[in-house]
């Protein structure tokens, strides 16, 4: 599986754009993986948008999760589902799913990741990075030196989430992480594909240099 550029969708700061339309947008700049992400959301109208982003991504070939809810991921035919620290536990979603659904899970530290790993997880997500405005309950960024630590301690990919953009993804890739997950660096601009393209080329060139160490 490829993450390098996995894109969280947030229909308000998306100028108007629903959460198909951002994902159509984002992977058309060349993002790997998007992710449906909506508190707001009744249960029905999460899964009438998770079926329409699923098109969306099953026509360009890039993975769909679902943030938090695996009944809806499950039944919009979604690639995985993203759980936090207060979800559902990992081991228990493992439970419910399929050999090759994947499970992605928030954490804020190496002990949290080696849990999550060890519960099921196909991939960890430190959380926030930085600090971020785009998830009002995210906290102080924990910073480089924990996700340099994740990323030693565990063997699945390890991707990095809050305050990422342009200036400083190039260090977030040399600092271990195998991609990075952005909201507002993508979707709250006005040319949705060219900033996930000018992120995803970043990227690129970020694990060449890394490999050439």
């Amino acid at each position: 599986m490829t993450y390098d550029l996995y894109v969280v969708t947030d229909e308000q700061i998306g100028h108007g754009r629903s959460h198909a339309e951002l994902a159509r947008l984002a992977v058309a700049g060349g993002a790997d993986a998007v992710q449906l992400r909506d508190k707001s959301l009744s249960c029905r109208s999460l899964l009438t948008a998770a079926r329409e982003v699923r098109v969306v991504t099953a026509e360009e070939g890039a993975l769909f999760i679902v943030n938090d809810r695996l009944d809806v991921a499950l039944a919009a035919g979604a690639d995985g589902v993203h759980l936090g620290q207060s979800d559902l536990p990992v081991e228990c979603a493992r439970r419910l799913v399929p050999p090759e659904f994947i499970v992605g899970v928030s954490v804020r530290c190496a002990d949290e990741a080696v849990r999550a790993v060890a519960g099921g997880a196909d991939y960890v997500a430190l959380s926030p990075l930085f600090a971020t405005g785009s998830k009002a309950d995210a906290g102080a960024g924990h910073g480089l030196a924990a996700l340099a630590s994740i990323r030693s301690a565990v063997g699945v990919p390890v991707l990095a989430i809050g305050g990422i953009g342009q200036r400083n993804v190039r260090e977030v890739i040399a600092a271990g992480a195998d991609g990075v997950a952005v909201i507002s660096a993508v979707v709250a601009a006005e040319d949705v594909a060219a900033a996930a393209r000018g992120l995803k080329a970043q990227i690129v060139a970020a694990k060449e240099a890394r490999r050439r160490r």
